[in-house]
């Protein structure tokens, strides 16, 4: 098992990560080049800063009076819109609060069923305690980013297939930088609001999945079009109610099919965009999904819940078994191209988790195929480096984790522990191996500029020499760390595998997990 005591020190304070040559982590000042026969690897990458004091945080209108005088709609107007973003719940509150003659007798009536409503939430809340937090609070809770309410970058998405990137922000707006383009288009929407994820759809040149706090908007970008300001009609909207608000996205390796997720809904929803159709996949426990992870071979579905147990559904005929973890929740996941094994964090917990899976053919096709137990490869405990510039320690939960898409190399965020002092949030990258046997081995951490800590990390799909990771920092600056080296196999998976359609039945089977030290 592979441990941080392994690991090289971390680089000395005012240092700068560059890359990975010769199997050594090189550092120097920011800006400084690479070795010279890789410099145009990067040379069209646009390397940005985004600082939080340029983007203003979008106004809420609840917390102060409103500037101009509400124009009072018809009452099935409104009622509409409130079954749309809050379910029956909502629904039932416009009713009791409309001011139109004639309603007394069913306003008296459904307040008491708001009354008691409220009764049932509270006791639901009680044993789900993450429904009684706030929309901005869930999605800062159950979001990959470190920060999320207070950086200035919120999520971040790779194209699957070219070197372009989708960056959302602070001010609710999402921007579009292409390594070929000077052209960045700025995407904004009267629904776009508190962006947790975005992600692009695989095959497609232009399509831009956004999770917002009440619905999912698939942007549709002309990538010749010269506009830094698409229009809001380029965006479908996708709604249901109660689904809200959206905190993971999923697009299947084909590309047909998008998964959403909302930790206050128990179903997860697959969308065909298309049609703007979605079907449920239901289950119950867990109460919501909280992360959504597909594998490379569209074979498998990773879906994390806010209670201790997660599922994996297989996207043929879509049945799932499920895992109990011991202390807490999944945290975060991610699959070997091949899509042959998970690794997943609970938590809380300063481990990385493995599970195996097993292709089924014949009569045992629709099985998930995972392992009874996950093992432990790899302590992330903290740990103190003893360095001619002091004591540094690092260690503890995991945040967020990356696989390349050659399989081998893994970047892992982890979260210094905030009432220990002088702990301090890394970015770990081991070297790994998938097979003939499963290896994880100690590469290095990751120094940014000063006082900048990692938020959010992400691989470049296709890099040709290797691997490049993109760090998005605290201070708003976006890098990229190439990792140079020769991969000894070509990924397995391929975005031709086309999942089964959707059925609304499905089937669970138990599976326990041992997680203990």
């Amino acid at each position: 098992m592979c441990s941080l005591g392994l690991f090289p020190p971390p680089p000395p304070p005012g240092a700068v990560t560059l890359c990975e040559f010769n199997n050594a982590l090189l550092c120097g000042r920011r800006g400084e080049p690479l070795p010279f026969d890789f410099q145009s690897l990067l040379a069209a990458l646009p390397a940005l800063t985004l600082p939080e004091d340029g983007l203003k945080g979008p106004g809420r209108p609840e917390s102060g009076a409103q500037p101009f005088l509400h124009h009072r709609e018809a009452l099935w107007k409104r009622v509409l819109c409130a079954w749309r973003d809050g379910g029956l719940r909502g629904l039932l509150k416009e009713i009791v609060s409309a001011e139109e003659e004639g309603l007394q007798w069913a306003k008296t009536a459904l307040s008491c069923v708001v009354t008691a409503c409220r009764w049932l939430s509270s006791l639901h809340g009680s044993l789900l305690p993450h429904l009684s937090l706030t929309s901005e609070d869930m999605i800062a809770a159950f979001s990959q980013a470190v920060d999320w309410a207070g950086c200035s970058i919120r999520a971040f998405a790779w194209h699957p297939h070219t070197s372009k990137f989708a960056v959302a922000l602070l001010d609710d707006s999402v921007r579009v930088y292409n390594s070929s383009s000077a052209t960045i288009p700025s995407l904004k929407h009267r629904l776009q609001r508190n962006v947790a994820a975005v992600a692009w759809k695989p095959l497609c040149a232009s399509i831009l999945a956004v999770a917002c706090q009440s619905c999912v908007l698939v942007w549709h970008l002309d990538p010749t079009s010269l506009s830094t300001r698409p229009s809001s009609g380029c965006a479908q909207v996708l709604s249901y109610p109660g689904h809200s608000p959206v905190t993971s996205l999923a697009w299947a390796p084909s590309g047909k099919l998008l998964l959403s997720a909302s930790p206050v809904d128990t179903a997860m929803l697959v969308w065909d965009v298309s049609t703007e159709n979605c079907v449920q996949l239901q289950w119950f426990g867990g109460g919501g999904v909280t992360f959504l992870a597909w594998s490379p071979d569209g074979s498998k579905v990773l879906a994390a819940t806010p209670s201790a147990v997660f599922k994996v559904w297989e996207a043929q005929m879509w049945t799932c078994e499920k895992w109990p973890t011991i202390k807490g929740r999944c945290q975060t996941g991610c699959w070997s191209p091949d899509g042959s094994r998970l690794l997943f964090t609970v938590l809380g917990e300063s481990v990385i988790y493995s599970l195996s899976f097993s292709e089924y053919r014949g009569d045992m096709q629709g099985q998930v195929g995972g392992s009874k137990t996950a093992s432990i490869v790899a302590d992330l405990s903290e740990t103190t480096f003893e360095t001619p510039y002091g004591e540094e320690r690092v260690g503890g939960a995991v945040q967020s984790m990356a696989w390349d898409p050659t399989g081998e190399r893994l970047a892992v965020i982890i979260r210094g522990d905030p009432r220990t002092a002088g702990t301090q949030t890394v970015v770990a990258v081991f070297r790994t191996r998938n097979s003939p046997v499963f290896e994880l081995l100690p590469c290095g951490f990751l120094r940014g500029e000063q006082s900048a800590e990692p938020q959010l990390i992400a691989f470049h799909p296709c890099f040709q020499k290797g691997a490049l990771l993109t760090v998005c920092w605290s201070t708003g600056t976006i890098s990229h760390i190439p990792f140079f080296f020769l991969s000894t196999h070509v990924p397995y998976g391929s975005p031709g595998r086309s999942p089964a359609v959707v059925t609304a039945s499905s089937s669970v089977r138990e599976q326990p997990l041992f997680s203990e030290l």
